[in-house]
């Protein structure tokens, strides 16, 4: 089996736990002071959410999000050749 390459552009951060927060009754959280501060998140940023089923619930800028999905179609290149070559 062929081993695949690493991509040059690498998610930034690994993943971590910053701690906890409520759900008020207005249905906001607050997000918790060291991951705002770790992802450089500013007052009045946007956050794109995404529900992923059985209670699990991601945030993302739009920015990371789209760096994400880039590094994601890279490696999905890369994969799709290493396919081909196989065959």
């Amino acid at each position: 089996m062929k081993s695949m390459k690493k991509s040059k552009k690498q998610p930034v951060h690994s993943p971590k736990f910053y701690g906890t927060t409520v759900v008020g009754e207005r249905g906001q959280a607050v997000i918790p002071a060291e991951a705002r501060e770790a992802l450089n998140l500013k007052k009045g940023e946007k956050l794109l959410v995404f529900g992923m089923g059985n209670g699990m619930l991601s945030l993302s800028t739009l920015s990371g999000f789209e760096q994400f999905h880039s590094y994601m179609d890279e490696q999905a290149k890369m994969i799709r050749s290493i396919i081909k070559k196989s065959r």
